[in-house]
């Protein structure tokens, strides 16, 4: 029996998140290349459904077998996790070819364990019907935690700052939906009107946004396949990204500051805005990353974005008070972003995740000096955690009598249709 090569590249994809800390839409871009599958929508469907459901697909294991579910092998751990997901959720898929592909896999990359592959799966299609999840009442983090696949900190967190059961369960749903695909339209060489037109005639829907004239929601198959965006006619962007630039409200001829930059898409959308006229000076910490940028300038027509390698901390001098928009998209969890990413759902509560506030606050003192006297900065992450939106801001305003606040707002997946952003804009008064 032949393996088949959707099912091929999403075990591709799914150990190189497991094993290497991938992210999830770099391992699928990677396994569709090295596969070539014929069902790529599949591939994707299969590799995003079993990691947003990952916990409870590994508590549906635990039910089968005898070890703790985190000491199986990598192999098996990922082929069971697929096969129940099929089993579960794919009503498109039979269950006989769930098994059977998912045995085949085995004899590929988890040999001598096809069988009690095998015997897990098909002991699941006969106890279905008996599983039931443990109750709210009994533990309402552990409840959640299971039923949204969540790492149970996280769960904690949001219990502790909304308070209201129902607003934290209508995240966790939220975050776990599928997101609609976001583009930005390139000013610099279209309109949305042309742009929807052309993407149409290719097959591709366009709808457009009430609030954000230069979005468009489209669907389809190897849109960045297209002429349209190998020339620059637009990219792909998430609407909260797109409020963010929104917010900064840089002018052509502005001089702009973008910390924390690569890979780049909040500054091309700045400098759209700005009609390619004036100054941004795009730095990031990582150097390869910066590249990045280039590209995208070069591929969009934008000519007033230059890059440089800095650390946020660090202040550069040969921009002291003479930005009149300075922003810092600061690292962050990246929570809000779990509708793309559903790796970020699991992340531990590390060392580095402990640390990120009083970077981020770095971040934003440093930067903070770049901005002329009435100039604006913007503070803005796409996490979802008072500890590194509110509490982050709260910290720079106590030390600094030069900014005031002009408008704070947390976006969310339920309320704002976007990933989960939090954007502070500040006024430089003194």
């Amino acid at each position: 029996m032949t393996i088949d090569a959707a099912r091929q590249g999403a075990y591709m994809a799914l150990r190189d998140v497991e094993e290497n800390k991938a992210f999830s839409n770099i391992a699928v871009s990677n396994a569709i290349k090295k596969t070539a599958p014929p069902n790529v929508p599949f591939l994707r469907e299969l590799v995003y459904g079993t990691l947003k459901n990952q916990i409870y697909l590994d508590w549906l294991i635990g039910n089968f077998v005898k070890s703790p579910v985190e000491k199986l092998p990598v192999p098996d751990k990922t082929l069971l996790r697929m096969g129940l997901y099929q089993l579960n959720s794919m009503d498109s898929v039979p269950d006989y070819a769930a098994v059977n592909e998912t045995v085949e896999l085995a004899k590929k990359y988890a040999k001598g364990r096809e069988r009690f592959i095998n015997g897990v799966l098909r002991s699941y299609l006969r106890e279905k019907g008996n599983i039931v999840l443990p109750q709210e009442k009994d533990d309402e983090v552990a409840y959640l935690s299971l039923k949204y696949s969540f790492s149970p900190w996280i769960v904690r967190m949001w219990m502790k700052e909304f308070g209201v059961t129902e607003r934290v369960e209508r995240l966790l749903e939220s975050l776990n939906a599928k997101p609609r695909l976001c583009i930005r339209v390139n000013t610099l060489k279209t309109n949305t009107q042309t742009l929807s037109q052309k993407l149409e005639e290719r097959g591709f829907s366009a709808e457009s946004d009430e609030d954000l004239p230069n979005l468009l929601y489209t669907e389809g198959e190897g849109l960045l396949d297209t002429d349209l965006y190998k020339e620059g006619h637009f990219s792909v962007q998430d609407r909260g990204s797109q409020i963010v630039c929104e917010a900064l409200g840089a002018k052509p001829g502005d001089t702009v500051a973008d910390v924390c930059a690569a890979p780049g898409g909040k500054a091309m959308t700045i400098a759209e805005g700005m009609n390619d006229r004036g100054r941004i000076a795009a730095s990031d910490i990582h150097e390869h990353r910066l590249s990045l940028i280039g590209e995208a300038a070069g591929r969009l027509g934008i000519h007033i974005v230059t890059t440089g390698r800095r650390d946020g901390r660090e202040i550069d001098e040969t921009l002291a008070e003479k930005a009149d928009c300075v922003l810092v998209d600061a690292p962050c969890s990246g929570f809000g972003t779990a509708r793309r990413k559903p790796e970020v759902k699991y992340k531990p509560f590390d060392t580095e995740m402990q640390e990120l506030p009083q970077m981020q606050l770095g971040i934003l003192r440093a930067s903070s000096r770049y901005v002329k006297r009435g100039g604006t900065l913007v503070y803005s992450t796409c996490t979802i955690a008072g500890r590194e939106n509110g509490d982050v801001v709260d910290a720079f305003m106590d030390g600094s009598g030069e900014f005031e606040i002009v408008d704070r707002a947390q976006l969310m997946p339920f309320v704002n249709g976007t990933d989960g952003f939090f954007i502070c804009k500040m006024r430089r008064i003194h």
